[in-house]
């Protein structure tokens, strides 16, 4: 029997064990706590511990499993909230209260509770990695696909179970593979958690992640299967972005993982989820949401291991053919997971203490996203939205740095416009979005043609004004001509009219892409005519009392957004008092 060497926090050493092999599942002490082995060598292996290590000594037993670190995957998934090592927290609350108590052994899902499973093959039928056998009800948004796993080398079915009520560990199909032998197949399967989900095929992201945010959807876009990175310090609303994504991005399944924050932002969280209403289906948002909350008080190492929990949930529902969005709220504190495992493993550090192999781990986490064609011929896709904290809101350092070289949608959120009550606030200026090429036909076939020319007028209207800023800054407003006041006032209605939006108003806090359209082409027809007005010697301060900067600016709230051919009276109406103002002039 392999016995404990020494202890370092999480991380415990076995001397002269012969017996386990690296990223080996393993139960560690007397209490068995879950570990899983990161380091071998011919004096000592090296395993890290995903639960307290308080009591732990040298000499208790540690015993191998023989298999990697796995989600169990199966209906029960939604509508349920896990702890980083995928243990469902209500199970754990029942066994030991609010505290979870080490060593506390509960299933990963409901082994009790039965499913209304409808078979989906016949015997004769062959299986091949991917295809779907079975399907049940999950909850009543969602429908729960078995699939035969991409680990099973397939076969022929050779025994069908009639359509009824299961429970996940069940037998409700036999094949019989290539080699002879029988496989039976239940509604869970098991994935290790640091391997990939094998695909057909990666293909292009060319649909947006619609989520209803203007500055999003229009300004900064994000694909279907890409990945965005939320940067930005305490208080800039980093949570509160992701929530508003979560509630109304047109993913199908939402993965939020609380990756090392504090526990009360989390209780927040929880309790905020279970009372959100789903606004496109009116059923409890929980219907369509997987929770996985680590707080900064659990154990470190189960930290590290929740960000592969909730990719590897997320992966096995995009199998089935459902479009995901992750939450990572956030990858620094997972970051700050590695470097103080690293630091016990006494592993030389790199750049502020954090491992050499940082962008790598990171690279690894985001590469998992994508849009596929699936094995079984279905399209899924995993779209990433990781937020990150860096200190002093210093975009220098190591996880922002190395997150903006593998993400290709940047929304940096500024500590200014926040404390403006400027919400979402994200720095248009300080931003970016590498889809906008991607989504260009989308864009140009589902809203307008003209969609993207106009976007393009809104962005250049906006850079233009950053520039005419400085000089503001040193000399006011009053020394610049009449044509860059313009501009800088139509910069005004853009940010305040159209960039801002207000989550607690119902038109507002989601806003569909075709009155985004309208908004955006209001704001350049108002920028148009005031132009050509001014070209026809009508005075600036005439242009301002006409009101229209006010009108277009409340327009967000005046226009429902079930009525969008009210932004024709508007057009109409704003030429009319501006050709009016050239015949004056």
């Amino acid at each position: 029997m392999d016995k404990i060497f020494s202890i370092n926090g999480p991380v415990v050493k076995v001397r002269k064990a012969r017996s386990f092999s690296m990223q080996e599942m393993v139960y560690v002490g007397n209490k068995r706590l879950i570990g899983e082995v990161i380091r071998v060598t011919g004096e000592f292996t090296t395993i890290q511990v995903y639960e307290g290590t308080t009591g732990l000594m040298p000499g208790e037993p540690v015993e191998g499993t023989g298999a990697p670190m796995s989600a169990t995957l199966g209906p029960g998934i939604l509508d349920n909230i896990f702890d980083g090592i995928q243990r469902p927290l209500k199970k754990l609350e029942e066994l030991s209260g609010a505290f979870i108590a080490d060593g506390a052994n509960v299933t990963a899902i409901d082994t009790q509770k039965k499913y209304s499973c409808t078979i989906k093959v016949s015997v004769g039928d062959t299986l091949n990695a991917g295809d779907i056998y079975c399907t049940c009800p999950e909850t009543q948004l969602i429908e729960h696909r078995c699939m035969l796993s991409p680990l099973s080398k397939g076969g022929q079915v050779i025994w069908c179970a009639p359509d009824g009520d299961y429970s996940v560990n069940d037998t409700v199909v036999k094949i019989k593979t290539p080699q002879g032998t029988e496989e039976e197949l239940t509604l869970c399967q098991k994935w290790p958690i640091r391997t990939p989900r094998p695909c057909s095929q990666r293909l292009p992201g060319t649909r947006p992640l619609i989520t209803g945010q203007r500055i999003i959807d229009t300004v900064l876009p994000i694909a279907k299967g890409g990945t965005a990175a939320i940067p930005g310090g305490f208080g800039t609303g980093k949570t509160m972005t992701q929530h508003q994504l979560a509630k109304w991005c047109d993913a199908d399944i939402i993965v939020y993982i609380g990756c090392g924050e504090r526990g009360n932002e989390m209780t927040q969280v929880l309790e905020e989820f279970s009372e959100l209403i789903d606004p496109h289906t009116q059923r409890p948002l929980t219907d369509r949401t997987v929770l996985i909350a680590n707080t900064s008080n659990m154990p470190v190492a189960a930290r590290e291991a929740s960000i592969y929990t909730g990719i590897t949930l997320a992966e096995y529902y995009r199998d089935m053919g459902y479009h995901i969005a992750i939450m990572a709220d956030s990858t620094s504190r997972w970051a700050e997971a590695l470097r103080e495992i690293s630091g016990r493993l006494e592993e030389m550090p790199a750049e502020e203490g954090f491992p050499a192999y940082l962008p790598s781990r990171i690279s690894e986490f985001y590469e998992r996203a994508g849009y596929v064609e699936n094995l079984n011929g279905t399209e899924g896709s995993v779209t990433i939205i990781g937020a990150v904290s860096p200190q002093g809101s210093d975009f220098s350092e190591p996880v922002t740095q190395n997150t903006k070289r593998f993400v290709r949608c940047f929304w940096a959120l500024d500590k200014s416009l926040a404390y403006a009550r400027h919400y979402p606030a994200i720095n248009w200026n300080s931003s970016y979005s590498e889809y906008v090429g991607d989504l260009e036909e989308f864009y140009k076939k589902n809203v307008d043609p003209e969609f993207m020319n106009v976007r393009q007028e809104i962005s250049s209207i906006l850079v233009e004004e950053n520039t005419l800023m400085e000089i503001v800054k040193l000399m006011g407003t009053d020394v610049l001509p009449d044509d860059q006041k313009l501009l800088i006032e139509t910069a005004r209605i853009i940010r305040v009219g159209f960039l801002q939006q207000n989550a607690y108003h119902k038109d507002d806090t989601y806003v569909p892409l075709e009155k985004q359209y309208l908004m955006m082409k209001l704001i350049c027809s108002f920028y148009r005519l005031a132009k050509n007005a001014l070209a026809g010697s009508a005075p600036y301060d005439s242009i301002l009392s006409l009101g229209w900067s006010d009108k277009i600016i409340k327009v967000k709230y005046d226009i429902p957004n079930d009525k969008p051919e009210m932004f024709g009276e508007y057009e109409k109406a704003m030429t009319a008092d501006f050709e009016g103002l050239t015949e004056v002039a």
